[in-house]
């Protein structure tokens, strides 16, 4: 039993001062984690009782696929990220440190190479697979900011298996029974979630699906079909354009346009001065074609100019082009960096000079919009003008097609072409085939029925433990507190007397919560002198419990008062039928 005259716990009544999002507010409010660094929270009594009730959880399913717990440093060499390359790719991600003796170490991010070097010590033959390993384990990264309590750490738990296969064959089962367990675990916590499409990034690697819970506060942008069952990242959206007639336009021409550097601008001067030359209800944003020049960082540390390519009707991305050209980093072109690149004509970067094989030698990317017989308006690389007729496939020629436009409401679902819609979400669990990438790496083979030597097949599988505890706070509070599921509620009844330490009320309160738990259910038990039934009354809500138990006004009439949590609903029960009422409530919840 939970005693709060003794329990550690200090309950606030202001919100911290750093929290932007509901679950960070309430966690700390209610005593459930503490700050102890940027991105590091220590977990007091009633958090780690909600974290192990959400690990269990994960810990049943994984085991019931057959996979087996290990438990790996968190203090790792340098030389399996070297031989992945993972070392120079993380970047400023990595913690990095040395020994004493001046040797490399990190704090481990993630495992797959010590989980692939663990299975090629031990196992060299086809008949040791198929093997699921996993584990529940601290991953530091140096989240460059570091926000949100729980949801974007620079130190937290996470779940993470693997599946080590002899083929694709066995790959596709074992990401199956996975996804399969994942969907159970979601379940059984009460999360309302959504499985998306997503980008691999540096995990490489092919086929890759996200578990969102749907929330306001997510960081994740997804999109779902109004009519299919199409849904994904936006990140992952692709882009469904046909090719069109490239002999329909005639030869690309330049044109003044003086003090034209932005879009809007550009689309003003052509409607007064080039009326005659405009298609069929005037020139618009989305005959333009929009360059942004960024730089890109490369894991090495060298950087170089990239120039992306979208409608002037759309904005760019970044997020979603940084993840198809991972490893890579975008970072802003700055003033010194123009300076640098005289080619690059601000306000008036036009396409025909882009392009590793140009003169320029500037990579160029774009958008598939732009599509092979279109023609568009662009920039001349001369201040003061542009040019018309531009058409790609015939003027130009792109490095690299890259979906890099925001996707939009409304935007045609690549599967139906029906309207999409877009939701947030905190992501929470993550699916990956692997394939051979880092068996290929750390030379992990075995040899199969015809001693022949294999590449084993890997998959990786994810699930943010610590997250998911701030996820289902965010899923399941309310405007005056947390409000638990029960199976992973630190207690499943909220015991408040409003009597003093002594009393007939007080005394009443001890047998009654006693009770509960000799009937099976966990309780917090407000024994506490000297705090007023309000101040109480306040804590049992922002605690959050399933349910809530009076013995308090009504106890001389022969009654207890009992509170559903979350839907807010009231019983006053006769004493005498309290016990069972509280059992029945509870294990409904």
């Amino acid at each position: 039993m939970y005693r709060l005259s003794t329990t550690f716990l200090r309950t606030l009544r202001d919100d911290p001062a750093d929290a932007e999002v509901p679950s960070h507010r309430l966690l700390v409010r209610a005593g459930y984690i503490r700050r102890a660094a940027p991105g590091g929270y220590t977990w007091l009594p009633l958090g780690w009782a909600v974290y192990r009730r959400v690990e269990e959880i994960v810990r049943e399913e994984m085991n019931a696929i057959g996979a087996q717990e290990v438990h790996f440093p968190a203090m790792l060499p340098r030389e399996p990220y070297e031989a992945t390359n993972r070392w120079t790719e993380y970047g400023d991600n990595l913690f990095r440190l040395k020994d004493r003796r001046g040797v490399d170490y990190l704090l481990g991010p993630t495992h797959e190479e010590m989980f692939t070097l663990l299975v090629k010590d031990l196992y060299s033959s086809y008949k040791d697979l198929p093997v699921s390993l996993y584990q529940i384990q601290t991953k530091y990264r140096d989240e460059a900011r570091p926000r949100a309590g729980l949801l974007r750490g620079r130190e937290f738990s996470m779940k993470d298996s693997y599946s080590f296969d002899l083929d694709q064959d066995g790959l596709e089962k074992s990401y199956q029974a996975h996804r399969g367990a994942y969907i159970k675990i979601f379940d059984r916590l009460g999360l309302p979630y959504v499985i998306v499409s997503a980008m691999a990034g540096a995990m490489g690697g092919s086929l890759s699906e996200e578990f969102l819970a749907e929330c306001e506060v997510g960081e994740d942008t997804f999109v779902r079909c109004s009519k299919c069952d199409y849904a994904a990242n936006t990140e992952a959206v692709k882009s469904n354009i046909n090719a069109v007639d490239t002999g329909q336009y005639p030869a690309a021409a330049t044109i003044d346009t003086p003090d034209s550097p932005t879009i809007d601008a550009l689309v003003d001067f052509l409607n007064k001065h080039h009326n005659d030359k405009a298609p069929k209800g005037g020139w618009t944003a989305a005959h333009t074609l929009k360059n942004v020049v960024v730089n890109v960082a490369h894991p090495d540390g060298t950087k170089s100019p990239l120039v992306i390519g979208v409608p002037g009707d759309r904005e760019v991305d970044l997020k979603r082009v940084e993840a198809q050209l991972s490893p890579l980093e975008i970072e802003p072109f700055t003033e010194e960096d123009f300076a640098k690149h005289p080619k690059l004509v601000r306000g008036y970067i036009g396409a025909e000079i882009l392009g590793t094989d140009s003169e320029s030698g500037i990579r160029y990317v774009l958008d598939p919009r732009v599509a092979n017989g279109t023609s568009w308006v662009t920039g001349a690389n001369e201040f003061g003008k542009h040019r018309i007729n531009v058409v790609a496939g015939r003027d130009f020629t792109p490095d690299q097609l890259v979906d890099a436009v925001e996707v939009h409401a409304g935007d045609p679902c690549p599967e139906c072409g029906k309207d999409l819609r877009i939701d947030r979400g905190i992501e929470i669990g993550h699916v990956f085939q692997l394939g051979k990438k880092y068996a290929e790496a750390l030379d992990l083979k075995v040899l199969d029925q015809n001693g022949k030597t294999q590449v084993v097949t890997m998959g990786s599988y994810g699930i943010g433990v610590s997250r998911v505890v701030a996820a289902i706070a965010e899923a399941t509070h309310d405007e005056i507190g947390l409000c638990w599921p029960r199976n992973i509620a630190p207690a499943d009844v909220h015991v408040v007397t409003t009597g003093k330490n002594g009393d007939d009320l007080f005394l009443a309160a001890e047998k009654f919560a006693t009770e509960l738990e000799s009937r099976g259910l966990t309780v917090i038990f407000d024994d506490r002198n000297g705090v007023s039934p309000g101040v109480k009354f306040k804590d049992a809500e922002l605690l959050g419990m399933p349910v809530i138990a009076v013995i308090g006004k009504k106890f001389d009439s022969g009654h207890i008062e009992v509170r559903e949590r979350k839907s807010g609903i009231q019983h006053e029960v006769p004493i005498e039928d309290a016990i069972n009422t509280v059992v029945s409530i509870s294990k409904g919840h």
